[in-house]
């Protein structure tokens, strides 16, 4: 029976059962009353980070004091959440100035609060997203420094799973980018999310990370690659990837005792860039008997009655499939 795997990875997986064992959950009950615990510290966070940025200077750091208010204590609060009713405190100041953007005065209800706070989880490193969505949640406008001063308090969290230790050897990777257009001071720009998942020997996958690029290039794939050797990885079995150029290298550089499967798709898709719309579809029929032959042989047979008809119209799609095949062969042949 295959074994569970858990989105928090091992040493995440570790710490929360430790939490579980300290808090001493065994109930639903305690599982509601847990989460309960977690959503109010993290509420609380937020707000003492509201009041830091509002001062200027982190509790204790009166050398960095600039100015003559200061904190003031708390004032307790019940508000409610899906989870039901939460017990919060609420920081003051000295002159009574401050008043917290989060869990307004008067507010009762934090219910698209808690939301809220797994959007900052979910957006991380973005503070103008985080700006915008604080602003279309509770209609009010903050600046970089009090979005800053609030995720600095959540990043931690994230960064220790992005650099989480990972297992020795791994039975499968998928290494994939995700492109996008963002638009950055003012302009529309090509980002690449570099997403790795990866399957251990019992067959559980993981996301091993999700790594931001200006864009797609074997050069950043091989730093990503070498990211995993330093967080414990060994070896890997087989890397499943696309046709980018030079990123076969850069898996041999880091791994060089790992099979390399290129993505038949990929494949298809770049041949099928040099055939007419109305002739792909026949196109792509007449190449399955290629990638579906269970023999070099039938592979090469195949080849060469896809040449035969379609090489004068299309050339360069066929010499490309050509080349593909004859590069999977020689994979296969140089494999230990």
């Amino acid at each position: 029976m295959a074994k569970r795997t858990s989105p928090l990875g091992e040493e995440g997986s570790k710490k929360l059962r430790d939490m579980i064992k300290e808090y001493n959950i065994k109930t639903m009950d305690d599982v509601h009353n847990f989460v309960k615990m977690l959503t109010t510290e993290t509420i609380q966070t937020a707000l003492d980070a509201e009041l830091e940025n509002e001062l200027g200077y982190s509790k204790y750091d009166y050398k960095n004091k600039n100015t003559d208010n200061s904190r003031n204590g708390y004032s307790s609060k019940t508000v409610q959440g899906s989870m039901g009713e939460l017990d919060i405190n609420i920081p003051r100041d000295r002159k009574g100035e401050f008043e917290p953007e989060l869990v307004k005065k008067h507010q009762t209800d934090v219910s698209s609060i808690e939301d809220k706070i797994i959007f900052l989880y979910s957006q991380g490193v973005s503070t103008r997203d985080i700006q915008k969505t604080m602003n279309e949640m509770y209609g009010i406008d903050v600046d970089d420094g009090r979005v800053s001063k609030i995720t600095d308090k959540l990043l931690p969290v994230i960064r220790e799973w992005q650099e989480r230790p990972l297992q020795g050897i791994y039975a499968h990777l998928i290494l994939d980018a995700v492109h996008y257009s963002v638009r950055d001071n003012g302009s529309v720009v090509k980002k690449a999310a570099y997403v790795i998942i990866g399957t251990d020997l019992e067959g559980q996958k993981d996301v091993l990370g999700i790594w931001l690029g200006a864009s797609e290039s074997a050069k950043y794939w091989l730093a990503v690659l070498n990211g995993l050797k330093n967080r414990g990885v060994r070896d890997i079995l087989i890397a499943s990837v696309d046709g980018l150029t030079g990123f076969v290298e850069a898996i041999n550089t880091a791994f060089p005792n790992t099979e390399v499967q290129r993505c038949v798709i990929h494949q298809i898709r770049s041949s099928t860039k040099y055939v007419s719309y109305k002739d792909i579809k026949e196109f792509v029929a007449d190449l399955r008997p290629i990638y579906k032959a269970p023999t070099e042989d039938l592979a090469l047979s195949a080849l060469e009655e896809l040449e035969d008809k379609w090489k004068t119209r299309y050339p360069v799609a066929v010499r490309f499939m050509a080349e593909q095949l004859e590069r999977a062969f020689r994979d296969v042949q140089i494999l230990p």
